[in-house]
């Protein structure tokens, strides 16, 4: 059993922290994680909630395989009512932390009210308190995260924070945890800074135990290993390239969106690519990329260390920036680069760096500075607003100005704080906002990805390549080949891909494995782990209730059906090169047979019937 069976429920209005028991019978159901502390937050918050006011909660939970041996078992996830959505957010991270909370003795951690001032949780083992926070409010995630180190005189510490955008209420700040691994959508960082919380600092001695099955654990998390080891995506070109190893190859099929999607193509692709970050500058003969890393537990070590051109525009004069920190992931080099029609690597770089350092999603932030570029080339955005720069596509200068402006919260800043669906409707063009939900679209277009056009139009917490990725599917051929330009099959590839994703979230692992996994190797790891029987097809089952647990959240919170959409441009606006030339996404025709599948109305809504077979709360 590997629940600690307690969690730590912080009233940040009171100042308490206390334990309970876990509710072993949602863990049943539930497993942990996302799953699990989504029933936590369905059964205590009322769906209408102001996501930033002190009525909401925020949950930071662990799964049963988070900090055991299980490969890749590092992860924990931020469940809340999202700000920059008003939808249910669910944001994934890796790291370190998420494996000290367990070891601290501890499943979940559920923060709820706000406190009158600024604080931290310090948790060491079954030790909880809330300290004062005054002299890290108005810091960055770095900052912060060296002053609590220095506080308790802790190396092994591990520390999740958020930074100032979130403190000045930006929508889609995030929470740093580890320095750059981030809890990074939907504005999860913004709901913590809200409720005057600047840091999560966690030590536990405990270790995690408690299994089943020790023997069979450990035989069957080796085994799995040896498939991630094989695997060429898992074994070779994550750990070489990271998630980087698809610039290219999603540029050639075209599917790259480009210049707020207005594009499929980018003509500067290979210059921000993975196979670019290990090639010698022209200007030092140093690589951008410096290092591969990895997170606890992980046998593949897809993250990126990377070390910027000291004498680069970006930072010449900043010596602060000349070391070696978190570098691009393949969605943020998206955003920051053919989003904005940028191809200058160190710059994109740099613009990394300060997202992680000052904690804000990179993915919103490229897709609201595209939109705001294209703003100004219509002439809704004028230098008059941006203090005298010229926001054009293809402007590093103006990309590292206004991430300066988001940091610093200031002036324009504020307005690209908003994400790209307030930046668009307040500037009177609501349609050059690329979102569903009102989060930014991720780096596939749908016109060249068919699944994703649903994926993205149906997914629970907006526009997200993580809640359906049918990409493996259509592009790389896992777990086998479907062709990316038909609409035919895929409402049920898309099904297939949310629900098991949904288990994935809820075991502690981390969902790169399914490039080589399937829930038939992931299944076997859980029940020796954990009491009960956990199967494939429980596990199928499981992803199924959680998606829907999350959807009827979502409508009770006022969305319907009307909010499974893409934007016109997606929908009107054929692609003009590229494989995928004359297609648009052609989610009218696979739209209804999704929500037949599911067994929902054709409006979109549970039906008693689903209710009732998931056995979900009424």
């Amino acid at each position: 059993m590997t629940w600690t069976r307690k969690i730590l429920r912080v009233n940040l209005t009171e100042g308490t922290a206390k334990d309970e028991a876990l509710n072993m019978e949602w863990a049943a159901q539930y497993l942990g994680q996302r799953g699990l502390a989504t029933r936590y937050f369905v059964e205590e918050v009322d769906p209408k909630v102001d996501p930033l006011s002190p009525e909401n909660k925020m949950i930071m939970a662990t799964g049963p395989l988070t900090g055991t041996m299980a490969a890749t078992g590092g992860r924990y996830s931020v469940i809340t009512k999202g700000p920059l959505t008003n939808a249910i957010a669910c944001s994934n991270s890796g790291g370190f932390i998420g494996a000290e909370i367990k070891m601290a003795g501890w499943d979940m951690i559920v923060f709820e009210g706000k406190s009158p001032s600024p604080v931290y949780l310090y948790l060491e083992n079954d030790k909880a308190e809330l300290l004062p926070a005054d002299d890290l409010w108005g810091k960055t995630v770095w900052e912060a995260d060296e002053l609590i180190h220095k506080k308790h005189q802790d190396p092994q510490i591990r520390i999740a924070c958020v930074g100032r955008p979130a403190e000045a209420g930006c929508l889609y700040a995030g929470i740093i945890n580890d320095l750059h691994r981030a809890a990074g959508r939907s504005g999860v960082g913004t709901v913590m800074a809200s409720k005057n919380l600047k840091a999560v600092a966690v030590r536990g001695t405990k270790g995690v135990g408690n299994m089943k099955d020790p023997v069979r654990f450990m035989q069957a998390t080796q085994e799995a290993k040896a498939v991630l080891a094989e695997n060429a995506v898992t074994g070779e070109g994550l750990p070489t390239y990271g998630t980087q190893v698809l610039m290219n190859v999603v540029n050639e099929i075209g599917a790259l969106p480009t210049r707020n999607m207005r594009e499929v193509q980018f003509e500067g692709a290979h210059s921000v690519s993975g196979e670019a970050m290990h090639e010698p500058r022209k200007s030092d003969g140093k690589p951008n990329l410096t290092t591969n890393a990895a997170c606890f537990g992980c046998t593949i070590a897809c993250g990126r260390i990377s070390t910027i051109d000291q004498g680069h525009f970006a930072v010449e004069n900043k010596p602060e920036y000349w070391g070696s920190s978190g570098g691009l992931e393949y969605e943020a080099a998206w955003a920051l680069g053919p989003d904005t029609g940028i191809d200058d690597l160190d710059a994109l770089t740099y613009v990394n760096f300060l997202c992680n350092e000052d904690g804000f999603d990179p993915i919103t932030f490229g897709a609201t500075a595209a939109a705001a570029m294209e703003l100004f080339e219509r002439g809704a955005i004028t230098t008059e607003h941006t203090g005298g720069v010229e926001l054009k596509f293809g402007s590093a200068e103006a990309l590292v100005w206004a991430v300066e402006a988001v940091c610093k919260g200031e002036g324009f800043g504020k307005d690209l704080g908003l994400g790209s669906k307030r930046l668009c409707e307040k500037y009177g063009h609501p349609d050059l906002s690329m979102t569903v939900k009102g989060q930014e679209f991720p780096a596939y277009d749908p016109r060249g990805i068919q699944g994703m056009a649903l994926s993205y139009a149906t997914s629970n917490r907006g526009a997200c390549h993580l809640r359906g990725y049918t990409v493996a599917s259509e592009v790389l051929g896992i777990p086998e080949k479907t062709d990316p330009l038909v609409t035919d099959g895929k409402p049920e590839l898309v099904i297939a891909f949310q629900d098991a994703t949904a288990a994935v979230d809820s075991s502690g692992l981390c969902l790169f494995t399914t490039f080589a996994w399937t829930l038939d190797n992931i299944a076997p790891q859980i029940d020796a782990a954990c009491e009960g029987e956990w199967t494939v097809e429980k596990l199928a089952e499981l992803g199924e209730r959680v998606w829907n647990l999350e959807r009827d959240f979502n409508m009770n919170a006022g969305l319907t059906g009307a909010d499974d959409s893409l934007p016109k441009r997606l929908l009107k606006d054929a692609a003009k090169v590229g494989p995928a030339k004359g297609k648009i996404a052609g989610l009218d025709e696979m739209l209804p047979k999704y929500y037949a599948l599911r067994g929902w109305t054709n409006e979109g809504q549970l039906t008693d019937d689903v209710r009732g077979r998931l056995d979900l709360p009424s």
